[in-house]
């Protein structure tokens, strides 16, 4: 399934700009899904990500994070890959967020990874490093209800069953 053209737009700590062209699959106000295929292989910590993996982007204007919902080509998870974020965005055109550099891998064994909080530049502002630290726990206190909910929401809108989005906790 495939819905009309969206861009989503990631800028960095440090400024950077990152560009994917993806398509809508769902949206209500605040919220989103986008859908984007990983063309070449690639790893993020242990998790082997092959060509062809499905990324479905769940964005929220009022969450501190973002999830992507991996799946292999033949649909079957791979991982639920949230970033810490901010400042999320979604008009029409694109949906544009910060990258906060923390992000937590959590795989459907029930493993949850926190990765990259050693990125955090160390004259980070110390709210600004709180809000991090509190979204992180936030987020993995949410992950035993949060993945479930995400695959049952990619099967139904890989089926063309609906929006689903604004029903996830």
């Amino acid at each position: 399934m495939t819905g009309r053209a969206i861009l989503e737009v990631k800028e960095t700590l440090a400024g950077e700009h990152q560009e994917f062209a993806c398509s809508l699959l769902a949206a209500a106000p605040g919220e989103a899904v986008i859908l984007y295929e990983m063309h070449r292989a690639g790893r993020v910590a242990d998790l082997d990500l092959p060509a062809g993996t499905l990324s479905l982007g769940y964005f929220w204007e009022d969450r501190p994070y973002n999830a992507y919902h991996w799946l292999t080509p033949a649909g079957r998870t791979l991982a639920l890959y949230c970033n810490i974020a901010d400042r999320t965005r979604i008009t029409p055109a694109a949906i544009a967020w910060r990258d906060l550099a923390v992000d937590v891998l959590a795989t459907p064994d029930g493993r949850a990874q926190v990765l990259d909080e050693d990125e955090l530049p160390p004259d980070l502002d110390p709210a600004l490093r709180a809000a991090i630290a509190a979204a992180r726990d936030d987020l993995l206190a949410a992950l035993p209800a949060l993945l479930p909910a995400i695959e049952r929401c990619t099967a139904a809108l890989l089926a063309g069953r609906g929006r689903c989005v604004d029903r996830l906790p």
